[in-house]
């Protein structure tokens, strides 16, 4: 496991980061173009950055993006 210390700018734009992949990851999968390989390679990514995301976001803030989760599986 690997630790990093954050100051208060660094997390907020850490978690802004975090939320703008997220979206730009569940517009990609919501792409009827994207055959099932990609949008599982997506789906898996997006799994990861949500694990990241989780660690630093209020419930209230998780909860938006735990939505995608349950309609990609």
């Amino acid at each position: 496991m690997l630790g990093m210390m954050f100051t208060d700018k660094e997390c907020r734009e850490f978690d802004y980061l975090l939320r703008k992949e997220m979206d730009e990851m569940l517009m990609e999968m919501s792409d009827r173009r994207l055959d099932g390989p990609v949008k599982e390679a997506i789906t898996k990514r997006y799994k990861i950055i949500f694990r990241m995301y989780a660690r630093i976001a209020p419930p209230r803030e998780l909860s938006r993006y735990a939505l995608g989760l349950k309609s990609n599986r």
